[in-house]
């Protein structure tokens, strides 16, 4: 499931960066904070990595 958005691309980049520890999940918001939540790294790195 490729982006629909930047918005929603820059947000799953964001919450990959937590699953992979680079980034602090406190340092999560809004849209990025439930994609780690309720996606896997799999997931996410799928939805991140495509052109939107």
């Amino acid at each position: 499931m490729p982006a629909k958005t930047k918005r929603q691309q820059q947000a799953a980049g964001a919450a990959l960066s937590a699953k992979r520890g680079q980034r602090k999940k406190a340092a999560l918001k809004g849209a990025s904070k439930r994609m780690y939540e309720s996606m896997s790294q799999k997931e996410l790195k799928k939805l991140a990595s495509k052109k939107t």
